[in-house]
């Protein structure tokens, strides 16, 4: 197993590589394949879910836990505005994804949606990649092999820490929050 990078680093990148090439259909596509565009929740062409403001009593609630304030679409929408605003919302629309993923029972759009996940935020460099640990990024990896909801659980749970520990405080500082108090 892989501790770290500066211990065994060609180990370590052997394995992923290992790993990689062991997923194939699912992180490689034949050169006259269509991509499938799978929207992650909050961009789908639904009619909008009419958001109702919380009353002062019930966002003074959310102060108890991210939980909370996750389980409430104001609140989410809310904490997602507020992340976007510091250019740091990759940790929110992942978490989201990750969500959206465990809902999800066709086992082509479950492959089409972890594919989408992985690139987008755990593969190194990837356009919104969120910040987990090398031991998190290869058991998450090693999960595609063999999908199942709880595919990104680690990671995802990793992410919810970081925010709780993080931006959920400054969240709660906020005008955004803070708004909602009054």
């Amino acid at each position: 197993m892989c501790k770290g990078l500066a211990a065994l680093p060609q180990s370590c990148l052997e394995r992923a590589k290992e790993i990689k090439s062991k997923l194939g259909v699912l992180l490689q596509k034949p050169d006259n394949a269509i991509d499938l565009i799978i929207p992650y929740p909050e961009k789908t062409e639904k009619k909008p879910e009419k958001l109702h403001k919380p009353t002062p009593e019930e966002a003074t609630q959310w102060r108890e836990s991210l939980d909370l304030l996750l389980n409430n679409s104001y609140g989410l929408a809310s904490f997602r505005s507020f992340l976007q605003s510091e250019f740091s919302d990759e940790n929110i629309e992942f978490w989201v994804a990750c969500e959206d993923f465990k809902k999800t029972k066709n086992p082509v759009k479950m492959a089409a949606k972890a594919k989408k996940i992985y690139e987008d935020f755990i593969q190194s460099e990837g356009p919104r990649e969120v910040n987990i640990d090398h031991f998190t990024k290869d058991v998450t990896l090693r999960g595609l092999v063999d999908l199942s909801p709880s595919t990104f659980d680690l990671a995802q749970k990793r992410i919810h820490a970081l925010m709780d520990k993080d931006s959920f405080g400054r969240y709660l500082r906020s005008d955004f929050y803070q708004e909602l108090l009054v």
